[in-house]
């Protein structure tokens, strides 16, 4: 029992890159925390003042460097993988997995693509970071209502194409455990209806950089990858399930594989 305890109080005094307990604390709660609220601000709030002059591009800009910094505080390596993969000016449905809040740097950061998201109606009511989202165009759905989530994807068409693309965590919430749950059903209906390629992309690691429901951070190296484009164009309905589950294990097995 007693080696069973001195065993315990090692691993919590380290993290995976041998950094005191103490100091890493220390910097965890004075320079992450308040980087990550006072740079979320800023931008949200810059962001909402110059798309009111219609410079989306910018705004898109500046969103990269936010993510982009919170990665460098976080002390988060990442390595991107497949970028060969996406064409210029093409606009794909992006299908990514979800296991930690960190991905959402990761994929604006490091994708190096324009892209929207799909936020749940409950972001919106954030003051000043809400806005700043729909202000950007990202899409805003009612989960808990269907018809009126189907109406915020139809109205949101419009907005993909000439090389914006929209992301998707298409598992509708972050994994606890690592694995790839099954995939809803609306990211693919909306690249059968446009007829837009979908771009898997597989996130590595994140969880254990931040896992789900806790502010465990530590600093490690995660992976991005995106993996080649599965076209739609010309599909039916019927295939919808089907080029789901290629997605998912196109995504699930680079996940094993790592």
């Amino acid at each position: 029992m007693r080696n069973l305890m001195v065993l315990t109080i090692k691993s919590y005094l380290a993290t995976p890159f041998n950094l005191p307990w103490l100091p890493l604390q220390c910097y965890k709660w004075l320079i992450v925390a308040p980087v990550s609220v006072i740079s979320t601000l800023l931008v949200c709030t810059l962001i909402i003042l110059i798309s009111s002059f219609g410079l989306q591009n910018l705004c898109a800009s500046i969103s990269v460097f936010w993510a982009r910094l919170n990665a460098l505080f976080l002390l988060m390596s990442i390595d991107v993988e497949g970028r060969h993969q996406v064409a210029p000016d093409q606009s794909y449905i992006i299908v990514a997995n979800h296991q930690s809040l960190l991905d959402i740097f990761v994929v604006y950061g490091f994708t190096g693509l324009n892209i929207r998201w799909v936020m749940k109606k409950e972001l919106r009511s954030i003051p000043i970071f809400g806005l700043a989202c729909e202000r950007m165009g990202h899409i805003i759905v009612d989960r808990s209502d269907t018809k009126a989530a189907v109406e915020s994807i139809n109205k949101a068409r419009g907005k993909i194409k000439n090389g914006v693309s929209v992301v998707f965590f298409a598992e509708g919430t972050r994994s606890r455990k690592g694995e790839v749950k099954q995939f809803r059903k609306g990211a693919f209906r909306l690249a059968q209806e446009l007829g837009l390629p979908i771009l898997p992309i597989s996130i590595h690691d994140t969880n254990k950089v931040l896992p789900s429901d806790t502010l465990d951070w530590a600093p490690g190296r995660v992976k991005l990858k995106l993996h080649e484009p599965i076209p739609t164009k010309g599909l039916d309905l019927e295939d919808i399930d089907a080029i789901g589950e290629q997605t998912r294990q196109v995504i699930g097995k680079a996940l094993a594989e790592s």
